[in-house]
């Protein structure tokens, strides 16, 4: 089985602002975007662009080497000590810590295999390896264009969540878990644990789909939340990774690799991936923004990527590896509050944002593979392998989790374990049907 399927260039439909601006703050230019999944016309205020080209010019930084993907892309492979993350005012002194820390130990002397009988799931990948690698003490970066700020609310906005505001009618429990109490229309199928303990980390392997998003400004999601602080308050810190079909942020429907933090509960702090300073990469080898193939099929192949999270117990940065052995980088511990100690918590499973239409019916999106929780392997997506980090840098399987799900007619959630899984679950569901109209 090769490690990404083809995908096919398309044809290139979008003009680059080049020219000049002119000098009349009411000069217009006329942009056109184009993708499989959307299509917009702007009419761009000169003054507006420039702003938005200076915005380009912090975040796109100097390369060594780019070339473009197959599916649209630009790779940039920025030196290491030029990366975004440093432009951060908390990192102005900060070194990056090259070597990573020790990867944490399975208690038990062996993971949970990967497979339950003859239901074998294999690894996914990325599909930008075909067009080039980037050379050594370089990270590959995927380079923001103007067509991908007009897409989003605003260049405040690119690159953050949406503001979120309690929703008073959300399911109520004790403690209850960020965004799950949040309004905005963003629903949740998930796992998490409790908060009386100290966790320092979260590991699982998400299957990968590509779900279909009805409104361009609806994403669908699968991650791990590492979390800490109030979830009612304004100091919650999180960190989260995880893939992510969004094509308001990429400008198509392919899953891709993310990564996004906050210490202020996604008031004004973080970011998707490397959109603003904070994440330190320093692995050459994975592009987070960049596009996972192959994807799962339903009655098919079924590929997952494996995800760790882990705090260095001697420095304090919180580490990520993806897939077998490839830690991306880390989160300096200079960024969290909270976090700088340990989590309280750690939630995996799906998200999507529900924008309803002024008719009121609910959105189609889908989350996972669009098949609700008891199709089971194969038709429904899953989480398998689910295990924290303890304090003395060692992974166990997590033994206890509590579910939720807000609207368990559009999106669901079912829980197990068994010897070769340990602690896993299937979730999802096709958003709008006869009972969830």
């Amino acid at each position: 089985m090769p490690l990404f399927t083809t995908v096919h260039h398309p044809t290139p439909s979008f003009l680059l602002l080049l020219l000049p601006l002119s000098l009349n703050p009411f000069f217009c230019v006329l942009v056109l975007g184009l993708s499989n999944t959307t299509s917009f016309s702007k009419r761009v205020n000169s003054l507006r662009l420039e702003r938005i080209q200076r915005h380009l010019g912090r975040i796109n930084k100097p390369a060594v080497r780019t070339f473009n993907t197959y599916n649209g892309d630009t790779i940039d492979c920025v030196p290491w000590h030029k990366q975004p993350s440093l432009d951060h005012p908390l990192l102005e002194n900060h070194k990056i810590q090259r070597k990573p820390p020790e990867r944490p130990i399975f208690k038990e002397g062996r993971s949970p295999k990967n497979y339950t009988g003859n239901r074998v799931s294999r690894g996914a990948w990325q599909t930008w390896h075909h067009a080039g690698h980037c050379p050594k003490h370089t990270v590959p970066i995927r380079r923001s264009s103007v067509q991908d700020v007009l897409r989003s609310q605003s260049l405040y906005m690119y690159g953050k969540k949406k503001n979120k505001k309690k929703n008073s009618t959300s399911k109520k429990i004790d403690p209850p878990p960020p965004d799950v109490v949040s309004g905005n229309g963003h629903e949740h199928a998930i796992a998490y644990t409790g908060t009386t303990q100290e966790v320092y980390g979260a590991k699982a392997s998400i299957n990968v789909w590509e779900p279909s998003i009805e409104e361009s400004e609806e994403f669908s999601l699968s991650q791990i939340w590492i979390l800490s602080g109030s979830f009612d308050g304004s100091d919650l810190n999180s960190i989260e990774a995880g893939w992510q079909v969004n094509p308001e942020l990429y400008g198509d429907n392919s899953p891709r690799l993310f990564t996004y933090w906050t210490s202020d509960a996604y008031q004004a702090t973080g970011c998707y991936n490397l959109l603003c300073p904070g994440f330190v990469q320093t692995n050459n080898k994975i592009a987070i923004g960049a596009a996972i193939s192959p994807v799962s099929l339903s009655s098919g192949d079924q590929f997952d990527v494996s995800i760790l999270i882990w705090k260095d117990p001697r420095v304090g940065n919180w580490w990520m590896e993806f897939g077998d052995n490839n830690i991306v980088g880390y989160w300096p511990a200079e960024l969290f509050t909270h976090l700088s100690e340990h989590a309280n918590m750690v939630e995996w499973g799906g998200e999507v944002v529900n924008m309803k239409k002024q008719n009121g019916a609910h959105t189609s999106t889908q989350m996972g593979s669009g098949r609700f929780a008891e199709d089971g392997f194969g038709k429904a997506s899953y989480f398998r392998n689910l295990e924290i980090v303890d304090s003395d840098n060692s992974l166990s399987s997590v033994e206890s989790i509590s579910t939720l799900s807000e609207n368990t007619n559009c999106y669901n959630i079912q829980s197990y374990s068994n010897s070769d899984w340990g602690t896993h679950f299937y979730y999802g569901g096709p958003g709008k049907n006869p009972n969830c109209p």
